[in-house]
């Protein structure tokens, strides 16, 4: 196992112009949000997988952004749909093996890189 370390999560529901309503899942790793557009929604029962596409990382004073983004790709409206704390149990460049602790998300999740920008996204 690699070394566990912890930090904030943060899920923004986005009614995006272009990409509809989605939630982009965000963790706080070296020093940004690591961030990834799930169109279907973190899922929140145990082996249900959901595509979540990596998307650019953002600063780690968005995690608190609600709003509307008025200019852009990502024009549309965002509420932070849940956040709390995480902790990494495992990772390597193509898997994340992590704990969130929010209050709708709670347990041991799961990514795995699949293709491209595309990951797959689990609880377990």
């Amino acid at each position: 196992m690699g070394d566990e370390s912890s930090g904030d999560f943060v899920v923004q529901q986005h009614r995006a112009e272009r990409a509809g309503l989605h939630h982009d899942f965000r963790l706080a790793m070296g020093g940004v949000l690591k961030s990834w557009a799930v169109p279907k929604g973190v899922p929140t029962e145990s082996g249900v997988k959901r595509l979540a596409i990596q998307v650019a990382d953002h600063p780690i004073d968005y995690k608190d952004f609600s709003g509307v983004i008025s200019e852009g790709y990502g024009k549309g409206e965002v509420e932070i749909w849940d956040d709390g704390k995480y902790t990494l149990i495992n990772q390597s460049p193509e898997y994340l093996f992590f704990q969130l602790r929010g209050d709708k998300l709670k347990g041991n999740y799961h990514m795995r890189h699949w293709k491209g920008s595309q990951w797959l996204l689990w609880k377990q």
